[in-house]
């Protein structure tokens, strides 16, 4: 059994609770947002004299007890007390279930936050032009706008708590981003018909590259999210029926530990049907697919598609890094570079062929796994006056045929 601590009075003391040298007692602990924090009193509990040339104080005791409440009443209850790092880390804390990419945002917020002078500011002080002009300072240091979206993301409902707590009248951060700040981020755009035949035949007859062909020509004809990819197993492959069964998908953490978890939103769970096409480059990589005597399994999935050469399955990264050699390899032989062509092009790019090939906006929202039909027409579509024209041409020219057969009629 650990020894038990006693006081200079020979009393027990509990946890966190210690007698220093020049007999003053402290008490170590960790509040809510998991900083840690000492208490000092001269008298442990409130019977105690108080020694001479002391100031009269509370116990140490009773600061125990006024800890505990405030801990139980959710630590914060004062503004004049909070500072903006506390408030976003207390926030953070109240999240559970949230997947390892999501943790990592918040760590990476966190992070910012705590390098920034703001971190330090009282939530009761900060007003609108102080947000505005902090977010504003974090673009002139040189941070883009998806990060500063993502700090405004955390941010945002972080200060909303305060207000729901009554802790502070309005929020802050409660305004428009882009109002504010310049949004300076690429668009990804999707590559033209002509652009994605000269990509892929360019894979395909390269010597090094060739090996991933098939892999990136189900990725342009998929419309599979690149995680959802590399989560495919043998087994998802439908030969018999054409059909692509996606219900989870591959991650792999910082820390190096593969996990599969499921689809990006419950609409991602879904039957994607397979061209004839698909089926041969499915069965090309089944085929000449490493074979192991030992398959690497994952929460009890095995069978993946790609290995690396540590034979364990490729996950995004390794195909980001295939595409970007790509692309320079290209633009370093032709005189007509190839835009940037990451994975999620592939995604962009097979939404667009399929909505400027006439396809239900409803159907291409189930085949991309989109929860919200506003995703499909708007973030993924891209329509050029080309695409208008030649769809305009066509629809007069039916109006036109069908007034003839009328008046002949």
């Amino acid at each position: 059994m650990p020894e038990v601590r006693r006081d200079s009075k020979g009393r027990k003391l509990w946890n966190g609770e210690s007698q220093r040298k020049d007999g003053k007692y402290e008490y170590k602990y960790q509040d809510a947002f998991g900083n840690r924090k000492t208490v000092y009193s001269c008298k442990l509990t409130n019977s105690d004299p108080v020694p001479k040339g002391s100031r009269n104080d509370s116990s140490l005791r009773e600061k125990e007890k006024q800890i505990q409440r405030n801990f139980y009443n959710e630590a914060i209850n004062d503004g004049e007390h909070v500072i903006v790092l506390d408030l976003i880390k207390k926030y953070v804390s109240q999240k559970r279930g949230v997947r390892h990419n999501t943790k990592a945002n918040y760590n990476f917020v966190i992070n910012i936050i705590a390098k920034e002078e703001f971190g330090n500011r009282r939530i009761d002080k900060v007003k609108f032009s102080d947000a505005k002009a902090w977010l504003i300072k974090l673009q002139d240091d040189g941070r883009g706008y998806s990060t500063i979206h993502s700090v405004r993301g955390v941010v945002r409902p972080a200060f909303q708590m305060a207000v729901e707590d009554d802790l502070l009248r309005k929020n802050p951060f409660d305004f428009q981003l882009n109002t504010v700040v310049v949004n300076d981020s690429v668009t990804r755009e999707a590559l033209t018909r002509k652009q994605e035949k000269a990509f892929l035949d360019f894979v395909k007859n390269d010597r090094h590259f060739s090996k991933y062909y098939e892999g990136i020509f189900i990725l342009f004809k998929t419309g599979l999210r690149i995680s959802e990819f590399v989560g495919l197993t043998i087994g998802d492959i439908d030969f018999k029926n054409a059909i692509i069964t996606v219900d989870h998908q591959l991650q792999r953490t910082r820390n190096m530990k593969y996990v599969i978890q499921d689809t990006k939103t419950t609409s991602g769970t879904r039957k994607i049907p397979m061209t004839e096409e698909v089926g041969e480059c499915f069965r090309d990589i089944i085929k000449n697919r490493k074979r192991l005597r030992t398959e690497p399994m994952v929460d009890g999935k095995s069978g993946f598609l790609y290995l690396d050469r540590n034979d364990m399955p490729m996950v995004a990264l390794h195909w980001e890094k295939y595409f970007k050699h790509i692309c320079n390899k290209y633009n370093d032989l032709y005189k007509v570079p190839m835009p940037k062509v990451t994975p999620h092009v592939c995604r962009h790019t097979f939404c667009s062929n399929m909505a400027k090939a006439g396809l239900n906006p409803k159907t291409l929202q189930y085949i991309m796994g989109h929860s919200d039909i506003g995703v499909t027409l708007n973030t993924y579509t891209h329509v050029g006056f080309e695409d208008v024209s030649a769809e305009m041409i066509a629809v007069c020219k039916n109006q036109k045929m069908e007034l003839m057969k009328a008046c002949n009629e």
